[in-house]
């Protein structure tokens, strides 16, 4: 008999096949450039937890996620973002939050990243397509890299009863209403690095 496999389940063990590369209990989505403009790198993503701090190369973008990482009501997610060495591209990185079904075809989180120069954004995943919530927007809050082509950021995403914060370095860059694609705060937690980035990430984590 002839099997089939369905995207999600393909998606699956193509998340699954990089689990040896990972923390343990951590997952890994893997999002490959369909742009010939602008293609992937070469090389395997990378996973380490070394003590304390997460240390992430993304060849190809990816999301990571602990399923056991959840969050739900008012909650404060932060995390300490190193850029080891800009690669010139302005790629985005930071963190997700109210996300289910992360490892096939039917994705869904909120994400708030940062890039090179200087500005941030917050979009929707749902899917294979994305919704702007707050569309590329410039902060002085956010450092750029310098001149060894390294930057240190913390973000957080304070969601509260109604209304949603997202802060750079303590200071609140946008604050918007928990209300259309932020009404779902509810759920997995993790992180987005887009592709050509190393990374490393400490202090992550969900406080009440």
């Amino acid at each position: 008999m002839k099997k089939t496999f369905s995207f999600a389940a393909l998606a699956l063990l193509a998340s699954t096949a990089l689990l040896a590369q990972a923390p343990k209990g951590w997952m890994v989505h893997i999002d490959r450039s369909t742009n010939a403009a602008d293609p992937d790198a070469a090389g395997n993503l990378k996973f380490m937890q070394m003590g304390n701090m997460l240390h992430i190369v993304t060849p190809q973008a990816a999301i990571l996620w602990n399923p056991a990482n959840t969050a739900s009501g008012n909650y404060t997610l932060k995390g300490t973002f190193k850029l080891v060495k800009s690669g010139g591209y302005d790629e985005y990185y930071g963190l997700i939050f109210g996300g289910s079904g992360l490892q096939g075809a039917d994705q869904n989180y909120l994400y708030f990243m940062i890039t090179d120069d200087g500005t941030f954004l917050v979009k929707r995943r749902t899917g294979m397509s994305t919704d702007e919530v707050s569309q590329k927007t410039p902060s002085a809050a956010i450092k750029k890299p310098d001149a060894s082509g390294g930057a240190t950021n913390t973000l957080e995403v304070r969601v509260g009863a109604s209304k949603v914060d997202f802060v750079v370095n303590g200071t609140v860059v946008s604050s918007m209403p928990k209300t259309g694609p932020l009404a779902k705060t509810d759920g997995i937690y993790g992180i987005r690095s887009n592709h050509h980035l190393e990374l490393e990430v400490e202090n992550f984590g969900v406080s009440k």
